[in-house]
């Protein structure tokens, strides 16, 4: 994993700055997930009646378990900002679930910094485009716009920035 400045962050508005390792998505994490949202539809945790009754021909994440990777793959993908104390989902302009990930799939974030600017002193509020990809598929999982914010130290934040 890479460490970058916060001044560099603004040279790479527009440019993809990480990529995840692939998440295999298995029965049990899909069970746990069902279990901790109770969302037990059988599409998610009837591997039996999946193959049966569903058009995916067994089961599938749930779109929210996929959603939610996103903390982990941020992790996994993205350089670290040196002077980060702190970061803090902030929330999506846009969410899209384009394709089911079926159990038993890879899937990982690409991550496309789409824009940056400080709040504040000790806040650099950043917005991503996010591509959740399933391992040999063409579709995305899904897209998402999503904006966190990087908390600092207000003496670390670069000069030629301040007002």
């Amino acid at each position: 994993m890479n460490e970058i400045s916060l001044v560099d962050v603004f040279g790479r508005v527009g440019q993809e700055v990480g990529r995840s390792e692939w998440i295999m998505i298995d029965q049990s994490t899909v069970d746990l997930f069902a279990d901790a949202t109770h969302d037990h539809q059988f599409i998610h945790v009837n591997p039996e009646r999946a193959a049966v009754e569903s058009p995916f021909g067994g089961t599938i994440a749930h779109g929210f378990l996929t959603l939610s990777l996103l903390s982990v793959m941020n992790f996994s993908g993205m350089p670290k900002i040196r002077e980060q104390i702190m970061g803090l989902n902030y929330g999506f302009d846009n969410v899209r679930f384009m394709s089911p990930v079926k159990t038993g799939s890879r899937v990982r974030g690409r991550f496309v910094l789409s824009d940056c600017r400080f709040r504040g002193s000790s806040m650099l509020v950043t917005t991503y485009e996010v591509t959740v990809e399933i391992e040999n598929e063409n579709r995305p999982a899904l897209t998402a716009s999503w904006i966190t914010i990087v908390q600092f130290d207000p003496k670390d934040r670069p000069k030629t920035f301040h007002s």
